[in-house]
């Protein structure tokens, strides 16, 4: 096969490797029921006039699995990090006792764990449909290399890597879904 070839078959796959990895990235901003810092990653506080993520305003740890602790690196700043987090409709009662706000993360109700199952199956199918467009491109890109001159042969070829590729994605998509799904549903 042709170097420009490989070239698409490796573009396709690092933009599959991307899809996979953003998925990844917001499916830990579905809640299972466990605290973990990445919870409050949509959070902003206010920092002298700015927008400022909490993260850069503060340490998140997570002592146990159902609390938060939000540790200042100013104690200035717990004002506005508990104003943070209420605005942030997150479903969270932050408490302040003067030096850490701490979050207490109510446990999933059955019909809240369903919700979130079905929440996480939109954001696979988003991602699925996104390596099915990568797919989609790179045959149209191959289709037209076979038009200027590419052996018909090779172009069969690649659009088959591109189908094992694909599934190869979309397998792996599955997996991170199932995985999620247990973590969910897991009492």
């Amino acid at each position: 096969m042709s170097e420009e070839l490989n070239k698409q078959l490796d573009a396709a796959k690092d933009h599959m490797e991307k899809a996979l990895l953003h998925l990844d990235d917001e499916l830990h901003k579905v809640r299972a029921g466990k605290a973990a810092p990445q919870m409050l990653d949509s959070v902003f506080v206010d920092y002298y006039g700015t927008s400022t993520p909490i993260a850069q305003v503060a340490a998140i740890n997570t002592p146990d699995a159902r609390t938060l602790v939000i540790q200042p690196w100013e104690k200035s700043m717990l004002g506005p990090i508990e104003k943070g987090i209420t605005y942030a409709n997150l479903g969270f009662k932050p408490t302040n006792d003067g030096t850490v706000v701490r979050i207490n993360v109510p446990p999933l109700t059955e019909e809240r764990r369903k919700n979130l199952v079905k929440q996480a199956k939109d954001v696979t199918e988003h991602g699925k449909i996104t390596i099915r467009t990568i797919r989609k491109e790179t045959n149209e890109a191959i289709k037209a290399m076979m038009k200027s001159g590419l052996p018909e042969d090779d172009g069969k070829r690649a659009e088959e890597k591109v189908q094992v590729i694909t599934d190869t994605y979309i397998s792996k998509m599955d997996e991170v879904l199932k995985h999620k799904e247990k973590e969910i549903l897991t009492v």
